[in-house]
């Protein structure tokens, strides 16, 4: 029998967690900055972890130095949400969740990270290829483009001791442009000139490097462990997100960079119109799941599916259902169909979400973690 929840959308947030959290009181403790030699600041560390996927988070909440340049500086909302999360998930290969607490960048600030995402010749610390004012637009964007688009800092403390925490670790997202775009006249016509993956890795590790020797020139960051991750942007128009591609470590007192490690991780959209073979099966699975919407009600607009993959295996799958449905037992009807539909359809071995919506707005929410072999099933009351 499936799981089914009956849930007012007010309270979702608390039951979609889909974890027991403990409600032990929180451990107050001396913050990692203090306001004077004589005050200093306390911070409070939650005992509540929603899952060990997620970092505990310290109260009260400390926004990023650099707070709003990524909505301006990063094209789509996908790349924005995939390069802070995937920068918090790459920094579990050095940061553990039980160990370590997660806080916004507090040490590259707007004007820093601004002036760091300038060109070399309109700022002294610009990370970008000089380019003249009077360039060719063609000749600059095949020589001298914007490599680096965005700089996102994480900071990840630990408990000390003597009831403190400090700064235990710094993880910082180069998102670097996958394409560029540029006019060749004032208000024309805009172009775009991919850049090779492999120029753009080359010079992504080039201004890793400069990073993290700017970063070990500040005295309190000399003995921090400093990981910097390399995300590849996606186009304007795309939506699916793009991903991180290496990571390396500097660690503590080195003014370089470790080996880089590779990172194999894609996003892709479903239905495909000619898949290539490690995505043949799924698709497959999904255009069977889309037929079967179909036979039950032929009046929704359209499926659409965004699958994560790791070093080539789907692990998680996303899916968007619009239904014009109007009727809540018409709701809770489809809503059952489709659970027994995704169990039959797609390998238990998945991250599985299905979102189901209306003009009204969300109606219903299918979960199932991997390998579970029932899912969640919540049907939304307004």
């Amino acid at each position: 029998m499936n799981r089914f929840r009956w849930i007012t959308a007010m309270v979702v947030v608390a039951v979609l967690s889909g974890c027991t959290p403990s409600f032990r009181e929180d451990t107050e403790v001396v913050g990692p900055n203090k306001k004077s030699e004589a005050e200093v600041e306390t911070t409070i560390i939650p005992n509540m972890q929603l899952d060990e996927r997620y970092y505990k988070t310290l109260i009260p909440y400390k926004e990023s130095a650099s707070r709003g340049l990524v909505v301006s500086n990063i094209y789509t909302k996908y790349d924005i949400k995939e390069a802070e999360e995937g920068l918090m998930r790459i920094s579990q290969n050095e940061f553990s969740t039980d160990k370590y607490y997660f806080q916004e960048g507090q040490y590259l600030d707007s004007d820093t990270v601004t002036s760091w995402l300038a060109r070399s010749n309109q700022t002294e610390d610009g990370l970008n290829p000089p380019a003249e004012k009077d360039m060719d637009p063609v000749k600059r964007a095949k020589e001298a483009p914007v490599y680096l688009a965005h700089i996102i800092e994480q900071n990840y403390l630990t408990k000390t001791n003597d009831n403190k925490v400090t700064l235990g670790g710094i993880s910082i997202g180069l998102a670097l442009n996958s394409i560029y775009y540029y006019q060749k006249e004032q208000y024309g016509e805009w172009y775009d000139e991919p850049i090779p993956p492999a120029q753009l890795e080359k010079k992504g590790k080039e201004i890793a490097e400069e990073v993290i020797r700017r970063l070990r020139a500040r005295p309190e960051l000399q003995d921090i462990p400093i990981l910097i991750a390399l995300f590849k942007q996606e186009a304007r128009n795309s939506i699916v997100p793009g991903t991180y591609f290496a990571y390396s470590l500097s660690k503590p007192g080195q003014n370089s960079l470790e080996e880089w490690t590779s990172i194999n991780e894609k996003y892709v959209t479903f239905p495909m119109t000619n898949p290539e073979d490690i995505y043949r099966e799924i698709n497959t699975n999904f255009l069977n799941f889309k037929q079967d919407i179909q036979d039950y009600f032929s009046n929704y607009t359209s499926v659409i599916g965004r699958g994560f993959y790791q070093n080539d295996q789907l692990v998680r799958l996303n899916v968007e259902v619009p239904i014009q449905f109007y009727g809540t037992t018409e709701i809770i009807g489809f809503t059952q169909y489709l659970t027994g539909v995704l169990m039959k359809r797609f390998p238990n071995s998945l991250d599985i979400e299905v979102s189901i919506t209306s003009i009204n707005g969300p109606e219903a929410l299918i979960l199932k973690n991997r390998n579970d072999q029932e899912p969640f099933v919540h049907i939304y009351d307004y």
